[in-house]
């Protein structure tokens, strides 16, 4: 049975509510709803640039469109140095799924062990992490055919070098990121690797592209560098120094080959070298260009330039005689000695015998600023103008602080020091008529513009004395080469050991040799040294002459030269040693 209540009896219900209250509670959500719309109208007009740059952070991306780099050329536009595509692989560690064989097949194509792979995979908080920087393509193809989610690739370049060991010291190399780290790639970095472009992007939280937002701005390739390097030169003489400091059982050895009459480097080759891609367990030692960076005493090399001061000064004239017995000169108390008593030479012999008591009684003669002067003007002591990472300057004290015996001592290479680039520039001196020139490792084809050092007259009379110093009697003998006129000079320097040049015993030794050929108008002047020979002999005529006279054999044919003189060499079967 129903019964009706009547609302009006309860004292709960017919208690009146304060209207205070009504107004609290409709206050209340008015002003919920105020907030709502000031929050609303605040990220939709004050702050939206905040939230879309949140927003952008979350799903916006900006990819980098790689530039090509540019390529690296010789004189005759044979590569040295190139891009290829090499895409490089990434993974999202959370999104991976794989079986156990798709892991292993993909280890084996990274080149990875499978424990290496999975520890990589396995921290599940990672959103990004590189697998593999720049692999070849086809292996490429070949990962991604195997269809592993959370697997995907980044178009990268990877830089080739055909050449590779030969030119390794010039061209250098770049690193993961493409950019130049040595030689040539870091020096011109900036003109090869041209400006990426860009490509603005909306992701979804796999990494997958959406939507393009904006405009796409293309990349700018590099552009293409061309050398003054012939490769085809530069190879013959790598492989002639590589021959020679393996067969004197040396420490190393370098190279350099100019232009006499562009100043244009057409080889510079050390050894030991290295592959430019392949650099693992590398030392700085066989990185760097040691024909550049590398300073030594010259020794005997030096004595056309005090020579030629003499000659210039008037002092002296070719057939000037000077007494050099009993082969052995006092200087303040030093003694200074030829390798054996000559006895009277005239000036030209001087350089033939290389005799130091004659380039010293000749040196003492001048006063020390004159000698300073011409060093100076021939470039040593002086950084050379290359562009190229890590020349130096060598060294060469001002004239002020020379005591005597220094000054005698430098007129034969001692007390000073240059490398072996800056040695065969000086001797541009002697094959470009009285001029030193500039040096290049870019292609030109105008001829040199330089700067007198000595007179034409000079010049020539200095290079008949270095044709009499590479011919019979001479010390540098074994430069001689078929069908060429040659002319140079060979040195033999102690190599310091801590602050001397050690004992009999344990004595060290550099080897050069700079020429020049053919002797009337020279069309190459070349620079070798051989360090630390010791396989029995260690005179710059027998160590670093006889690769002279083959790179000049070889390359003066590549350029087109006829030869000058019958074909037969004048060599002798007496060896003449170089005074130290």
């Amino acid at each position: 049975m129903s019964r009706s209540v009547l609302y009006s009896s309860s004292p709960l219900l017919a208690s009146k509510t304060p209207v205070w209250r009504s107004k609290f509670i409709v206050a209340g959500i008015a002003l919920a709803f105020v907030g709502l719309a000031g929050r609303a109208a605040y990220i939709q007009i004050f702050g939206n640039e905040f939230f879309q740059r949140q927003g952008e952070v979350r799903f916006a991306r900006t990819l980098e469109l790689p530039a090509n780099r540019g390529r690296i050329l010789d004189r005759n536009g044979l590569i040295l140095a190139s891009s290829v595509p090499a895409p490089s692989i990434w993974a999202i560690p959370e999104d991976v799924e794989a079986s156990k064989a798709q892991l292993a097949e993909l280890a084996r194509l990274l080149e990875m062990p499978l424990p290496d792979l999975k520890k990589k995979l396995g921290n599940e908080d990672k959103t990004f992490v590189w697998l593999k920087r720049q692999v070849d393509e086809p292996v490429a193809q070949k990962i991604h055919a195997i269809g592993i989610k959370g697997i995907y690739q980044r178009k990268e370049y990877k830089r080739q070098y055909p050449e590779g060991e030969t030119t390794a010291h010039i061209v250098g190399f770049t690193n993961v990121e493409d950019r130049g780290q040595e030689g040539m790639e870091l020096a011109f970095n900036k003109d090869l690797a041209g400006r990426a472009g860009s490509r603005r992007v909306i992701k979804d939280r796999l990494g997958r592209v959406v939507e393009d937002v904006g405009e796409q701005v293309p990349p700018v390739d590099g552009k293409d560098l061309q050398l003054s390097i012939d490769s085809k030169m530069q190879f013959v003489a790598y492989q002639k120094l590589r021959d020679a400091v393996i067969a004197n059982k040396a420490h190393a050895g370098s190279v350099v080959m100019l232009d006499a009459v562009t100043g244009e480097v057409l080889a510079m080759a050390n050894y030991p070298s290295y592959v430019p891609d392949k650099r693992q367990n590398m030392t700085g030692a066989q990185l760097r260009n040691r024909a550049l960076t590398d300073t030594f005493e010259p020794g005997s090399v030096m004595k056309a330039f005090t020579v030629g001061l003499a000659l210039e000064s008037g002092r002296v004239k070719p057939e000037t005689q000077i007494q050099t017995a009993p082969g052995r000169i006092q200087i303040t108390g030093s003694t200074i000695s030829d390798s054996h008593a000559n006895g009277m030479l005239t000036v030209q012999q001087v350089i033939q015998k290389s005799s130091n008591v004659g380039t010293v009684k000749m040196a003492m003669q001048m006063q020390p600023r004159e000698m300073w002067e011409t060093f100076s003007q021939a470039g040593f002591g002086q950084k050379p103008q290359l562009a190229f990472p890590g020349v130096v300057s060598g060294r060469l004290r001002p004239y002020k602080t020379w005591r005597p015996i220094e000054q005698a001592t430098m007129s034969y290479g001692y007390g000073l020091s240059a490398s072996l680039f800056q040695m065969a520039r000086a001797y541009t001196v002697f094959g470009h008529d009285g001029q030193i020139i500039s040096a290049t490792m870019l292609k030109s084809e105008e001829p040199a513009v330089g700067v007198q050092v000595f007179s034409p007259k000079t010049a020539f009379e200095i290079r008949k004395m270095l044709q009499m110093a590479a011919g019979p009697g001479g010390t540098g003998q074994k430069a001689q080469t078929l069908g060429y006129s040659v002319g140079g000079k060979s040195g033999t320097a102690y190599k310091q050991v801590g602050k001397g040049y050690g004992t009999d015993k344990d004595r060290k030794y550099r080897g050069w040799f700079v020429g020049m050929a053919p002797i009337d108008k020279p069309r190459v002047i070349i620079g070798v040294m051989i360090d630390e020979p010791s396989a029995g002999k260690y005179f710059g005529g027998d160590v670093a002459a006889p690769v002279f006279s083959e790179v000049v054999q070889q390359t003066l044919r590549m350029m087109g030269v006829q030869p000058d003189m019958s074909v037969k060499p004048q060599i002798t079967t007496q060896a003449v040693e170089e005074s130290f």
